[in-house]
C-alpha cells in the first residue's frame, strides 16, 4: 500500500507541475496526447474508488495483484472507451480544469486506498481479490503511465526507483521470466510492454523472452 500511495502521489505531482503547453505533446499512449492520458488518470481514479467500496464479502479471491492483469491484443483504436477518451479530455477546455480535477479525484483515491482494510475482499472487472492484491496491482498501471505521461517530457520528474522496481517485478511475474539483469528497470517496462522496441543488442539479451514481447496489459 505503501508504493500504491508512492506511486500515484508521484504521477499526480509530475502532472500537477506541468505547464499548460505539454498538454497537448504526444504521450507514450499511441494516439493519445498528454490531455488525453490525463483524462484517463481521472478514470483510473475513479475505478479506485468504485472498487474500494464493492465488498466482496467472505468470496474467495479469483486473482492476485500478478494475476489480475490480462494479456490482450495490442490497441487498435476501435475501442469505444478508448475513442471516447480524446473527446472527454478535450471537452475540459483548459489544462487547469484537468488538473484540478485530477487533484481531486485523485486525492480522494489516495486517501480511500490508505484507509481500507488491506485484507478486505473488493469485486472489480468480474474477479475478487484482497485490497491488498489490489492497489499492488495498480503500482503497475501508474508507473507506467508515469513512463507514458514524460515520453516527450525530459525535463518532467521520473517515477520513483522504488516504484520502477516493483512495477519490473510485478512485470517479470506475468511474463514468467525475469528481463535481463544488464537492463535497468525503466527500459525492461518500456521494451516489454512494447512502449518502444528493443535495440539489437537488447533482443539478443531477451532471447527466447523476446519472442512473447510485447505484453500487453488489459
Amino acid at each position: 500500500m505503501d508504493l500504491f500511495s508512492r506511486s500515484w502521489t508521484a504521477l499526480r505531482a509530475a502532472v500537477a507541475g506541468l505547464p499548460d503547453q505539454d498538454f497537448e505533446r504526444p504521450s507514450g499512449c499511441a494516439g493519445w496526447l498528454v490531455r488525453d492520458l490525463v483524462c484517463h488518470l481521472v478514470i483510473d481514479a475513479q475505478d479506485v474508488l468504485i472498487t474500494l467500496v464493492t465488498p466482496a464479502g467472505a468470496a474467495e479471491p479469483t486473482v492476485d495483484a500478478g494475476t489480475y492483469w490480462k494479456l490482450v491484443d495490442p490497441p487498435t483504436g476501435d475501442d469505444p472507451l478508448d475513442a471516447l477518451v480524446p473527446r472527454l479530455a478535450a471537452a475540459y477546455g483548459e489544462p487547469r480544469w484537468l488538473k484540478f480535477h485530477l487533484d481531486d479525484v485523485g486525492s480522494a483515491a489516495g486517501r480511500a486506498a490508505v484507509l481500507a482494510d488491506p485484507t478486505a475482499r473488493v469485486g472489480t472487472q468480474g474477479e475478487v481479490l484482497t485490497v491488498a492484491d489490489y492497489l499492488s496491482a495498480y503500482v503497475l498501471e501508474w508507473t507506467l503511465h508515469h513512463l507514458d505521461l514524460i515520453t516527450h517530457l525530459p525535463s518532467a520528474p521520473p517515477p520513483p526507483a522504488e516504484t520502477l522496481a516493483a512495477a519490473r517485478s510485478a512485470l517479470e511475474q506475468i511474463a514468467g521470466a525475469p528481463f535481463p539483469a544488464a537492463f535497468p528497470d525503466r527500459d525492461a517496462l518500456l521494451v516489454g510492454t512494447g512502449r518502444r522496441p528493443p535495440t539489437p543488442e537488447e533482443r539478443a539479451a531477451l532471447g527466447t523472452l523476446g519472442a512473447r514481447l510485447p505484453l500487453v496489459l488489459g
